[in-house]
């Protein structure tokens, strides 16, 4: 038997190759690249991911997270490096080959239709029906009974699913979408920047379900540029900067404030300083960021000037 007529579900559902009985990673990117013309959008770009993992991509705008997710997610293709799902190399052509091999998406407009029920979004494009030929209607009832299951799994404990979708908060249309994708047969969760819109509490709601995927024995990615809500969720943590990997990190490895510190980035603080005392009163905010510049150094070991 070789590796292309294992059944895929038995792959992504165990850690070790059915042929060899090595172990392997559920997703991994080695060395990957993606090129638009001139431009280097990613650059030697490596991470795993693992069942009940979460794997944390951290960066600000133009760090490359998007490129990333595009290419993981299959709507991109990467240029150079090697991209393997349970160790089977693999360049998607299309979203629909990311998902048939359980690697889901939530980007950050959630796909929801805000006026439709919440059992509607549940399992819109995906709709269950009874009945066969001009007889076939959705089976509505089921559908319902469906989702209040799998949000109640997911510890979302709703009343109604028939209220509109729309009438949640945003850390529960978040959680709905990932519900969703979890009983779709996700193995593979890539969560774009989930809590960028949401406050305080909303954001803690959105972190407390990204733990419960991940003790569902998923592999999680979760994209953001918050190291505060990255690390108390994360188990490996990838640093992006223009393009290229500025860290990988296992949390053993790394303390919240180192992990700021390098999101911060003392070069440009430094510099930021030296801008605003050219210009002039502004004493106090460049004493400031001065101290932000030596909080950098002294946390990283590093020198700017």
């Amino acid at each position: 038997m070789n590796a292309k007529e294992i059944d895929q579900q038995t792959l992504l559902q165990n850690e070790r190759d059915p042929l060899t009985h090595t172990p392997v990673h559920l997703l991994s990117l080695d060395g990957i690249a993606k090129h638009y013309g001139n431009i280097i959008a990613l650059s030697e770009v490596t991470m795993a991911v693992d069942n009940g993992r979460v794997t944390c991509v951290l960066g600000d705008n133009g760090a490359g997270k998007s490129t990333l997710i595009k290419i993981i997610a299959g709507l991109h293709q990467h240029d150079a490096g090697i991209l393997k799902v349970m160790g089977e190399e693999r360049k998607f052509t299309s979203p629909r080959d990311a998902l048939d091999v359980g690697i889901a998406t939530v980007y950050q407009d959630l796909a929801v239709v805000p006026l439709m029920p919440i059992w509607r979004n549940f399992f819109l494009g995906s709709e269950l029906t009874s009945g066969f030929g001009p007889f076939k209607s959705m089976d509505v009832e089921k559908m319902k009974e469906i989702t209040l299951k799998e949000l109640a799994a997911m510890g979302i404990d709703l009343r109604d699913v028939e209220q509109p979708i729309g009438q949640l908060s945003g850390g529960e249309r978040q959680c709905v979408a990932i519900a969703r994708a979890v009983y779709f047969g996700a193995k593979v969760l890539i969560l774009d920047e989930p809590t960028a819109a949401l406050g305080v509490k909303q954001s803690g709601v959105v972190l407390r379900y990204i733990l419960q995927a991940r003790d569902r024995g998923l592999g999680v990615i979760f994209i953001t540029h918050n190291p505060h809500h990255a690390f108390p969720v994360g188990d490996r943590f990838l640093l992006l900067k223009r393009g290229k990997s500025i860290g990988y990190y296992d949390k053993k490895d790394i303390t919240l404030d180192e992990l700021t510190a390098q999101m911060a980035g003392g070069a440009e603080l430094a510099e930021l300083a030296h801008e605003l005392e050219q210009l002039g009163g502004h004493g106090d905010v460049v004493k400031e960021v001065q101290g932000e510049v030596a909080e950098v150094a002294q946390t990283t070991g590093k020198t700017y000037g």
